[in-house]
């Protein structure tokens, strides 16, 4: 999957703007790739007393299906474009018998968990249909994103968002950084 399918375009516009950062990027990217470190996925791991309860939220509302599962860790999988598999997610209880160092029971501050969609008015409905919490409404963003926010049982924000066009000039403001 291609940077640009994955960044949003506030971020992706914030990135073209910055052409020598790109460029150390890239050829850090090269170097990793020619070491042969290849990341195979990257999810965040959330650990919440609610491991159940947010499993059954992101299967019923979002499509996630769980790829894995103990009694103590849930890895899921979301619905993925053209037959790829879609992002991955997990959640982990606070007795987990691995007790690696931290991570401390997760409450709610400094995440959010921003998930891309084709159409998040549909989505917005389903889930307002569904009762889930709407904590931010349906609105588009002069930056270029349909967008709104629920939040499941372990306390997690989830933003969902669809892109569309931003409005007109909105980006011309952001000058690229002197080289």
């Amino acid at each position: 999957m291609s940077l640009i399918r994955i960044l949003s375009p506030a971020v992706l516009g914030l990135c073209l703007l910055a052409p020598v950062g790109a460029q150390a990027r890239d050829a850090a990217v090269a170097k990793n790739a020619a070491s042969g470190l290849r990341v195979r996925d990257l999810y965040p791991l959330i650990t919440t007393p609610a491991m159940a309860a947010a499993r059954d939220f992101h299967v019923r509302h979002f499509g996630f299906r769980v790829l894995f599962e103990a009694d103590w860790f849930v890895y899921l999988s979301g619905p993925g474009e053209d037959g790829a598999r879609g992002a991955t997610l997990a959640f982990m209880t606070p007795d987990h018998p691995s007790r690696p160092p931290g991570p401390e029971v997760f409450d709610g501050d400094g995440m959010i968990l921003t998930l891309e969609v084709a159409d998040a008015a549909a989505l917005h409905e389903k889930l307002r249909r569904e009762g889930a919490p709407i904590l931010h409404p349906l609105t588009d963003e002069p930056w270029g994103q349909r967008r709104f926010m629920t939040r499941d049982p372990a306390g997690v924000r989830v933003d969902v968002a669809q892109q569309i066009a931003p409005e007109a000039g909105y980006w011309e403001r952001y000058t690229p950084p002197a080289r």
